[in-house]
């Protein structure tokens, strides 16, 4: 593989690989019905129930939670704002349809600043206040000791819970009391060296068939301002090649990089001949890249695909300068909100304008609320505790009432995705059935490398 020198990144991910777990498809709601009756049974041990402050952040009246998320670092303003509003929305919403946990739920947001420092005291905050962290996307959080033995209400180094919305941070997805619903890839037996990992090839597959067998090469852009990032990427780029799609080069590129500087990538992209274009950073990135791209007359690209970190409203603002650009996502799109009545219910939530980041914390706040229901379901309302919920989120089988794919545990790789397309200013779909998830278990791989080793022959 070619390498050339370029910026380097922050962004907001490749990582490829977000959002969920295992499932059929979206229309499979076995595990939907599941999340509703166990809400009934605990809506109905409210009934009379003599109130306690059971834990941290359990109070008689309140059930306090934290969403920890990288919003004021000036490498990337805002960049997970929507994290934050969809679990302050979230709290709105659960607090208007009966509460939780026979309780209201409070959110406070903590702003970890792409700073490990900033990450590490977020932790102990929520530690200290909080009955868990929900919804959560910080992306360089090495230090998570106290999510391991945070103490609990008594004393005792319980652990503090983490229904992460995205782990990119390998130290965060693989602590032991972390519930995240993006994609694992690391098998967490160890952190170090070379191992198996694993990554998401369906919209691969995918883009393979609209090129009708003609051999398809490209540039990889890796958000490159964060050491995790760059790593986290790693995988994908093996595994794109791996599914037969030649990765001609692998560049960083940085959050702080003005469209002239996408030269770079145009001109190296137009040396290798080109056909394919995977943007692994943000939306930003992916504007300037396509327009400097347009500015330079290349047209050779069938095919410019970006992970969800592009579907947004920001991205549909670039105009035609963007227009064609595939995105997939592991969830059923905003677009189909009338095919499922809790998509439905956070793009109402969010006025009309949901964000991709946020759908992932919210449904972390439903996989949150169901751990709680389910406690309070078979316990009662006085038994919600750190140590109950870490034991209830272990076994947890859950699928966000048919939104994303069905999973059971606390680490699970989804093998379903949907695809949209850039078509005149909207994202339409370019694959399956509108409310469903085109899962296969042929969609997820294994790659074997030293990801610290790779990101260091990334230019």
């Amino acid at each position: 593989m070619k390498r050339i020198r370029a910026g380097v990144l922050i962004a907001a991910l490749s990582v490829s690989i977000l959002a969920v777990g295992c499932g059929r498809s979206g229309s499979d709601s076995s595990s939907s019905s599941t999340v509703k009756s166990s809400s009934s049974a605990a809506s109905a041990k409210c009934k009379d129930a003599k109130l306690e402050a059971t834990e941290i952040g359990v109070s008689a009246d309140t059930i306090s939670v934290e969403v920890m998320a990288d919003t004021g670092s000036p490498l990337a303003p805002g960049l997970f704002q929507g994290n934050v509003d969809a679990m302050m929305a979230f709290a709105k919403y659960v607090n208007a349809n009966g509460g939780i946990g026979c309780r209201q739920l409070k959110v406070e947001a903590w702003d970890s600043k792409l700073d490990p420092t900033e990450a590490k005291n977020g932790i102990i905050n929520a530690c200290k206040n909080d009955l868990a962290m929900v919804g959560g996307n910080s992306l360089f959080n090495p230090d998570v000791t106290v999510i391991g033995n945070c103490a609990d209400k008594a004393g005792k180094a319980a652990g503090l819970p983490d229904f992460a919305a995205l782990a990119n941070d390998i130290n965060e997805q693989c602590a032991a009391n972390s519930w995240v619903l993006q994609a694992v890839s690391e098998p967490c037996t160890t952190l170090s060296g070379s191992r198996d990992l694993k990554a998401f090839v369906g919209q691969y597959e995918f883009y393979k068939t609209l090129y009708n067998g003609t051999p398809m090469k490209g540039l990889y852009q890796v958000p490159g301002d964060l050491p995790t990032t760059v790593q986290s990427a790693t995988a994908q780029i093996a595994a794109q090649q791996k599914s037969g799609i030649t990765v001609t080069d692998a560049m960083k590129v940085s959050g702080g990089t003005a469209q002239s500087g996408f030269t770079t990538y145009v001109q190296a992209m137009k040396a290798s001949g080109d056909n394919f274009f995977y943007g692994g950073s943000n939306d930003v990135a992916m504007t300037k890249m396509r327009k400097e791209a347009a500015a330079q007359g290349f047209n050779d690209v069938k095919v410019w695909s970006c992970s969800l970190a592009c579907y947004t409203e920001n991205f549909k603002a670039g105009g035609a300068a963007v227009e064609g650009t595939y995105v997939w996502t592991q969830f059923i799109p905003f677009e189909e909100a009338d095919t499922n009545a809790a998509l439905k219910a956070y793009v109402d939530a969010l006025g009309g304008k949901p964000d991709s980041f946020g759908a992932q914390a919210w449904q972390s706040g439903m996989a949150f609320k169901k751990a709680v229901d389910d406690i309070v379901a078979t316990k009662g309302p006085n038994a919600i505790t750190r140590t109950a919920i870490i034991e209830t989120m272990k076994t947890m089988s859950f699928d966000a009432d048919g939104w994303i794919g069905k999973r059971t545990g606390t680490k699970v790789f989804s093998d379903c995705f949907a695809v949209m397309q850039l078509k005149s200013g909207k994202f339409v779909r370019a694959n399956g059935k509108p409310g469903t998830l085109d899962c296969n278990p042929n969609y997820v791989t294994t790659v074997t490398l030293d990801p610290q080793v790779e990101a260091a022959k990334v230019k």
